[in-house]
């Protein structure tokens, strides 16, 4: 599952393929949508939740409330079935998914971070990131990603600085499914790269603070 962008996805596998999935896009309905789209998901599959032996989960970046969502559902699911939950960086899910439509690398990936920002990382190919996902105004990135295909909402968000835009716009959790299923047997053949610990990558503070110079007032 991921919610670190506008999309809610949920997506089950079998360690082959991509059995049943569901995808929404809504950004101010993380929490809304994420159980019942875990419940289409199963239905479509016909299995019931105590048949799932692991979680997969999109650590981001992304805002700080909708990225939760996600993480708290994970784990909880994790806790309740005592199973594994792995965390999967949701820019490498993109990659992915664009590489499984064709793109080959290098190429970039841009999602909105909002306050005229976005979250990126460039890749040699669909599954090598080439550096730390980061946070950046996108005229201050355009230069440096010139002539590179952009795969994302950052693309669409903001052609000028990103002309040559490709798809997926949002991330599907078939494609961090497929991706964590590759790295898993990768792992058990000693190679390829590690899966995360399900901890939230925000690289900024959230927007909510408390103000400065609070004053506390306490009865006397």
């Amino acid at each position: 599952m991921d919610t670190a962008t506008p999309a809610v996805t949920v997506a089950l596998h079998d360690g082959a393929s991509v059995i049943a999935s569901s995808g929404q896009v809504d950004a101010r309905r993380h929490g809304e949508l994420l159980l019942p789209a875990v419940d289409r998901v199963l239905a479509e599959a016909g299995v019931k939740l105590d048949a799932v032996t692991g979680v997969v989960v999109g650590v981001g970046p992304g805002p700080y409330t909708g990225l939760r969502v996600g993480l708290v559902t994970a784990a909880t699911f994790g806790s309740a079935l005592a199973v594994p939950v792995h965390g999967i960086c949701t820019l490498d899910g993109l990659a992915y998914a664009a590489g499984q439509d064709g793109l080959e690398g290098p190429f970039a990936v841009a999602t909105d971070a909002r306050r005229k920002e976005v979250y990126w990382a460039r890749y040699e190919d669909a599954r090598t990131r080439t550096g730390d996902p980061a946070v950046d105004r996108p005229a201050d990135i355009a230069e440096a990603l010139a002539g590179l295909p952009v795969v994302g909402q950052g693309a669409v968000l903001y052609p000028d600085a990103f002309p040559d835009g490709r798809g997926p716009e949002h991330v599907a959790a078939g494609a961090l499914a497929a991706l964590a299923a590759e790295r898993l047997a990768a792992e058990r053949l000693a190679a390829g790269q590690e899966l995360l610990e399900p901890q939230p990558l925000y690289l900024r503070r959230p927007d909510a603070q408390v103000p400065k110079n609070y004053k506390v007032v306490t009865p006397k």
